[in-house]
Order: C-alpha cells, then structure tokens, then sequence
C-alpha cells in the first residue's frame, strides 16, 4: 500500500491515518487490562489509594490562587500516574509545566497544530503507528541534514515536540507505559551546531527533567556523527544520572536499536520489519489538526495575570 493521503473516520467520528497494516490514532480509551495491572505494581494505582490521590491533588490545585486549570479526574491522573502517584510530587509537576510559559515566552506558547504547520510539512517530527513490546509511545525527530532552520526555527522545532508529546499526555495507555524517543542525526551539518546555544539546552533539559508528564523510557540517538557526540559531551554534566542511564547511542547499528524496541514496531530504515509506510508530515499535522479545539483549550490553562514564579 501507499502512502496515505487523507484523514479517515471510524464508525465514533475519530479520526485517523490509515497505512493498511496499522492506525496513527489518538488511543483516548482506557488502558488494557494488563497495562491496568502495570499501573497498579509500578504507579501505586490501587482502588482506594488512587481516588484519595486525586482528591488530595484536586484540593492543593483549588488553593493554587493564579493557577487555572480543569478539575476532573481524568485531568488529575494525568499529573499523577507519571509521579506514582504522589500528589504533592503531581503537584510540583503541575507547576513545573506551566512555568515553562513564564520562563520561556514564546518556545512554550501556541502549542496549537495550525501554528506549527511549517514543523510538519518539514517531514522531521513522526509518530509512529506501533507502540513497542513494553506499550511505550513511539516519537522519532529526524534532525540532522533534514532539518532546515531557515523553514522550522529551534522555536518552532521544539514546540512540534511539545504538541506531540501533549497528544501522547492524554492517551491512558502512554500516562502507565510512558513514551521513547528517536533521535536520527544524519548528516548533521556544522552549522546545525550553533543553534543549540547553552539556553536552548538548558531549557530543553528543564522540559525534560522537571515539567516533562508523561514517562520518557529511553531516548534512541540514531547516525550520531562525531560532531554531535562532541556537543553531547558539552552539555553531558548537565544530565541528571537518571536521564543520562536512558540515552542510547547507536550511530549506524540497527540492529542493536531492535534490541531495546521490537523490529515490528520499526520501519525498514531502523532495522525494523513493519510493512506500513509512514505518512507525509503534512497529513500528521491535518491529523493533529482534527484535535484543533483540545490544543486550544490546553494552551489556555495555567497561570492568571499578576502570578510571579516565586525564586
């Protein structure tokens, strides 16, 4: 089969791209059972125990006075199964996230699909239909040689990230299995190397080890060149033992990367077996689009006017 051309409907209006031997779907619904039962060994999610977690959590966001944001369970768990849990630690998370509008402007603003159109037409950000052997969301960023920042400013790279990542936030199935990342470097030009100024990776360091709510299992860096492994070392120090233990360099070597993620969850470029072709990046960003009103009303919450991050 080809590559998919339009955005597909099933018999409850949702929509997906359809690639014939597999669906790009946002998977709303509860998780299976097993995942269920994952929730309950690793995140502390017992009966009982969670409904007093997310009522202890509903009470310290009602006596957050600048902070606006919806009150329902299924918003609570969202915050709570990626910190086991424990709802002062939710909470902090909680905070975290909506910092990152205060302390970065406009890398953390209009995290909307019709802004960001020019990050997937670029063909650099996929989501790929197959989730791994563990029940992890699979995200992949191609950004060496294809990635132009003429067309797709650092920005404006960074929130597609977000925007994909909030996708994968609402998604039971990813709040209790948690997400990994593919990194593809190739043919990563030198001039690439300034715009990941000592800012942009402290930022994009904080994102990740502290406002970050989903689980980031693993991040994959494929066709790492000797120039990126040296900006790597630069800013090296600055990860975190816990995070530092989750990246993977593989350079060329697929076939160790289908040790840590199932061939058949992989297309053909990175070893895998999958029989599905990805789709353009333009019907990605059509496919989020259809969630237009969802990404609105999520880049509407957080803090009010007059709310101070305190230092």
């Amino acid at each position: 089969m080809g590559k998919a051309e339009c955005i597909s409907y099933d018999e409850q209006q949702l929509p997906y791209i359809d690639l014939g031997s597999a669906r790009i779907r946002m998977e709303k619904e509860p998780a299976p059972e097993w995942a269920l039962k994952k929730a309950q060994d690793e995140l502390r999610e017992t009966p009982g125990h969670k409904e007093q977690a997310i009522k202890e959590l509903r009470e310290l966001i009602q006596n957050e006075k600048y902070l606006n944001l919806p009150l329902d369970d299924e918003y609570m768990m969202m915050f709570l199964r990626p910190t086991h849990y424990y709802p002062e630690s939710a909470l902090k998370r909680l905070k975290n996230f909506y910092h990152m509008k205060l302390k970065y402007g406009v890398a953390c603003e209009n995290i909307i699909p019709s802004k960001l159109r020019n990050v997937f037409e670029a063909n650099i950000l996929n989501l790929l239909p197959e989730r791994d052997q563990h029940g992890r969301r699979l995200l992949v960023l191609e950004a060496g040689k294809k990635w132009k920042p003429s067309q797709v400013p650092l920005p404006d790279l960074f929130r597609g990230i977000q925007l994909t990542v909030l996708g994968s936030m609402v998604e039971p199935y990813s709040q209790i299995c948690g997400a990994v990342v593919i990194i593809d470097m190739e043919g990563l030009p030198l001039s690439h190397i300034t715009q990941f100024t000592p800012s942009f990776a402290a930022m994009l360091l904080d994102y990740i080890q502290e406002c970050i709510c989903v689980r980031l299992k693993a991040v994959h860096i494929v066709n790492n060149s000797y120039i990126f492994n040296m900006l790597f070392a630069i800013f090296k120090p600055f990860i975190r033992e816990k995070l530092r233990k989750r990246i993977f360099f593989h350079g060329k070597d697929y076939k160790a990367l289908t040790s840590h993620i199932e061939a058949s969850a992989l297309p053909p470029k990175y070893g895998g077996t999958a029989t599905w072709e990805l789709p353009p990046g333009k019907l990605l960003g059509e496919f989020f689009e259809c969630y237009s009103k969802d990404y609105e009303l999520a880049d509407s919450y957080g803090y009010s006017a007059g709310y101070k991050i305190k230092k």
